[in-house]
């Protein structure tokens, strides 16, 4: 996502990341990484629980989840992984959102 979120940003689309992690742990990742896009700590799985993502303790935890939700707040995407691998290849996530913008 780092390496694409200038074509996110020319969609008009802001990349939100979402993570398990306590609020201080959370920023000094993202401070750590200089991440460029927007992150929020989810340590009560708020987000999680509103958007269906799921648990698997075997696998350490959440799955990946991606949606892609418009400006009026629809989800007009979700595709939840079943590994930490398995999430949409960045250009059907483009794709996804040119057709979405026309």
């Amino acid at each position: 996502m780092r390496q694409s979120y200038d074509s996110f940003t020319a969609r008009d689309t802001e990349v939100i990341v979402v993570g398990p992690e306590k609020l201080d742990a959370f920023k000094d990742y993202w401070d750590k990484e200089n991440l460029p896009f927007v992150g929020l700590a989810d340590p009560a799985h708020t987000v999680l629980k509103t958007y269906g993502q799921k648990i698997n303790l075997f696998k350490l935890g959440r799955m990946p989840a991606q949606a892609v939700i418009d400006k009026d707040g629809i989800v007009r995407f979700i595709h939840y992984g079943h590994s930490m691998q398995d999430i949409p290849p960045v250009e059907e996530i483009l794709i996804l959102l040119d057709d979405l913008n026309h």
